[in-house]
């Protein structure tokens, strides 16, 4: 039968908060319950019956709890087959009961590393008898009810409520899939611990999912896996797309590096079409939207400070599909609400991972974060001619913007604007090539503006082009043969020239 009737349950868990109702339905339900230690006495002080493990197994819990339930009385009860004549007979030999639903969960271990926690604490957090419950009451799925977190206790209590204690098949098989997940999950954290998140192996789990409505193209289904609600709070609008995250974490990466004066950036297909810092948050949205008007359309805005009406009313002349700040007043909020589909985001504090993953051929690439960013004090001369101070900040200005900037790029900054960029040429030349033409559709003066480039120039032609079109400085990593070459066209030319030593391809 696919219907199965809970006549006994097993209940030991570390998190107990939210089963109160379900001990008191099983009561209701009349279902034996049988527990340990520290679920044990929260049954009791409910006033629910509850028999103790050891009461079954007649074997106490031993080596300070990390012996409990690891007894054949308590497996047989769970692995049995109830439509196998044999093992139904062994039960009755040994008097075992058929345990028909287990609740159980595992120690905190992920919580444990990241309290900072010692090893010996981190290792005792490592779950013995929970993950074999766990796994044994998923195995016998056919005859068994397993849950396996927290999370699940609200389902349950309502299928203990609409269904009187009995479960179907499907519900018993939806939980066991979940109890795989958790477990699995479980136990890569536990290696990836072991493994002090080393690179011998690949392992990553992410247990939440969110179905987007397609992929990149609407012929490609799409999903995203993990916890948007723990980056952002959405106050407004539609579904995140799947170009829209690729945007949003575009965003937030790139406005990470600026941190003191208000900025304002404008992204269209992962890389900044407008970018200023001002002493106002309206000024800087002003002028970014100045670096590209045409591509901001339909793109996503991003800010490092709270949204206000002014800027607010500004914004809303645009069309975007996402705007994300740390905040919005009240009534900068309500404009911006004026689109129904626009999605407002509020950026919450979380640190972001430090590995990158990318699926290639029949494996997947994995990477360090880009987490370094050449400013001032990391900036060495190549040439006779010293920066300003000004173009100093611009230099550390448009190097953030190139960092995030998809390659080959160059990027043009001039007073804290982005002025123009070239974006994923395949020669540095037609990189900057574009981004001159672009400087000019906007009418931007390229002469006293800085220059950017991800990596290093081969030839001299570069920066050649780059002083016929105003350019008076120049940032790179350097580290060409031919360096000397494009030092001394600068040195001949009146062009300042620093070196970072810090490459930044993004591909």
């Amino acid at each position: 039968m696919s219907q199965k009737q809970i006549k006994n349950a097993l209940i030991s868990v570390f998190h107990k908060d939210n089963l109160e109702p379900i001990i008191h339905k099983l009561n209701e339900l009349g279902v034996t319950i049988y527990s340990t230690g520290g679920t044990q006495k929260f049954i009791e002080d409910l006033g629910a019956p509850v028999t103790a493990v050891e009461n079954l197994t007649s074997y106490p819990s031993i080596l300070g709890g990390r012996v409990k339930t690891l007894h054949p009385k308590i497996f047989g009860g769970i692995l049995s087959r109830r439509d196998l004549d044999s093992d139904v007979a062994q039960l009755e030999e040994f008097e075992i009961p058929e345990i028909d639903l287990v609740i159980v969960d595992l120690y905190p271990f992920e919580d444990t590393v990241s309290s900072g926690a010692g090893e010996q604490d981190i290792i005792e957090k490592i779950d013995i008898g929970g993950i074999s419950l766990i796994r044994a009451a998923a195995k016998n799925y056919k005859d068994v009810l397993i849950v396996s977190s927290r999370g699940q206790y609200d389902y349950t209590l309502n299928l203990l409520n609409e269904k009187n204690g009995l479960t179907d098949l499907e519900d018993r098989k939806h939980l066991a899939k979940q109890a795989f997940n958790v477990s699995s999950h479980y136990d890569t954290a536990i290696f990836n611990w072991f493994d002090n998140y080393g690179d011998d192996n690949f392992k990553l789990s992410i247990t939440q999912s969110q179905t987007l409505r397609y992929g990149e193209n609407p012929h490609q289904k799409g999903t995203f896996y993990g916890d948007l609600d723990a980056m952002f709070d959405k106050l407004h609008g539609k579904e995140l797309s799947y170009n829209n995250l690729l945007d949003v974490d575009a965003g937030v990466n790139l406005i990470a590096e600026f941190t003191d004066k208000p900025t304002f950036a404008v992204l269209k297909h992962n890389n900044a079409c407008g970018l200023a810092s001002r002493d106002t948050l309206l000024e800087a949205w002003n002028d970014a939207l100045a670096g590209d008007p045409v591509s901001a359309f339909g793109g996503v805005l991003i800010c490092n400070k709270t949204i206000d009406l002014a800027t607010a009313e500004e914004i809303h002349k645009l069309f975007c599909e996402v705007v994300i700040a740390p905040g919005y007043d009240d009534d900068a909020l309500e404009v911006l609400k004026g689109k129904k589909n626009r999605v407002i985001l509020v950026q919450k504090s979380v640190e972001l991972p430090q590995k990158q993953f990318r699926t290639i051929l029949n494996g997947v690439l994995a990477q360090d974060k880009d987490s370094k960013t050449a400013n001032a004090n990391d900036f060495k001369t190549a040439t006779k001619k010293e920066p300003t101070s000004l173009e100093i900040t611009d230099l550390e200005f448009a190097n953030k913007i190139v960092k995030h900037t998809k390659s080959n790029t160059i990027v043009f900054a001039k007073n804290q604007q982005l002025l123009a960029s070239g974006t994923g040429q395949t020669s540095r030349v037609d990189a900057l090539r574009q981004a001159i033409v672009k400087a000019g559709a906007f009418g931007f003066d390229l002469n006293g503006a800085v220059m950017a480039s991800d990596a290093f120039f081969p030839f001299p032609d570069c920066v050649e082009i780059a002083k016929n079109a105003g350019i008076t400085a120049v940032v790179q990593p350097g580290g060409s043969i031919k360096d000397n070459d494009s030092v001394e066209y600068c040195d001949a030319n009146e062009m300042a020239m620093v070196m970072t030593g810090i490459r930044h391809f993004r591909h």
